[in-house]
């Protein structure tokens, strides 16, 4: 819904020239339908305890919580209160440096890591070191995704199927966009495919293949496209990724498979109201707040 909400996001918003309002008024015809029906659809599982979801916490594991949490509180001393005051507002921080383009990206989170280490008295490399030992797991499958990425891109295999779309008509190409990025996005990093269909999508622009309008439509379908459908396999979301990888996962018995089994009603609504939105919603909700001025043409 956001320009900080993904890293695509801000790639495309770079892309295209848009600011924080306007990417959020571009997108809105998709994602708010798409945010009603996930966040129902979060309800659904819950009540119903499908996929997996609706467990009750046993009541000897939340005592075991409760008092662990009682004692932390009680222990807490005014260094450590300050510190969490201090994280929050790194955290504002944060938020606001990206949604304003205050720095690069690169930049605003090197002063978070500062600022966080500074305010809360953390000094020793070996510290440090520890908070990015969870992630290097990750950061290796990171790297595979990156390598993947770059040949892809210096052999051009995405080029016929961007020719194959721009010779669609224009409202059959935000649906194809929309399509190819959400299967591609399922088994590969969101983040990459974003940024590889958005930069073909702005040489159309240069080239004269689209217009302006029909550019900044493209962004959103890509945008929507990397990001509703990726939901379907850990490869798709950094966070699963993350979480996949972590120490965490065999203590909770959560496998690959597992997650896919998890994600799978998300899946299917977030990409079906997200592709009918795209095909049906985006047209003309787009023209009409353009013809308010709401939204200011380029």
């Amino acid at each position: 819904m956001t320009m900080v909400g993904e890293p695509q996001n801000l790639i495309i918003a770079k892309a295209v020239g848009w600011n924080f309002t306007d990417f959020f008024l571009h997108v809105a015809p998709v994602s708010v339908p798409v945010l009603v029906c996930g966040l129902f659809t979060c309800w659904l599982v819950e009540k119903f305890k499908w996929f997996g979801y609706g467990t009750l916490l046993p009541t000897p594991v939340r005592e075991v919580l409760q008092r662990f949490d009682e004692e932390s509180r009680s222990k807490r001393t005014r260094q450590q209160k300050l510190a969490m005051i201090f994280q929050a507002i790194i955290g504002i921080w944060l938020i606001i440096a990206l949604a304003f383009h205050l720095a690069e990206v690169g930049l605003i989170g090197l002063s978070v890591i500062i600022l966080a280490t500074s305010f809360t008295g953390v000094t020793d490399e070996h510290a440090i070191g520890k908070a990015f030992t969870e992630a290097l797991p990750f950061t290796a499958l990171l790297t595979v995704f990156f390598a993947v990425v770059a040949v892809i891109v210096d052999q051009q295999l995405f080029a016929p199927i961007i020719r194959y779309v721009l010779q669609a008509e224009p409202d059959a190409q935000l649906t194809l966009f929309y399509l190819f990025n959400g299967l591609l996005s399922a088994i590969s990093d969101n983040v990459f495919v974003g940024s590889v269909y958005i930069n073909e999508a702005k040489t159309a622009l240069q080239s004269g293949a689209i217009n302006q309008q029909q550019f900044e439509m493209l962004a959103v379908a890509i945008n929507t496209g990397t990001n509703l459908p990726s939901v379907a396999t850990p490869n798709g979301q950094a966070a699963f990724l993350f979480l996949l990888t972590s120490a965490l996962a065999p203590l909770i018995r959560l496998s690959y498979g597992r997650m896919v089994w998890m994600a799978l009603p998300y899946t299917v609504v977030l990409t079906t109201v997200g592709l009918l939105c795209v095909k049906i919603t985006l047209i003309p909700f787009t023209q009409w707040m353009l013809q308010t001025g709401i939204l200011t043409a380029h």
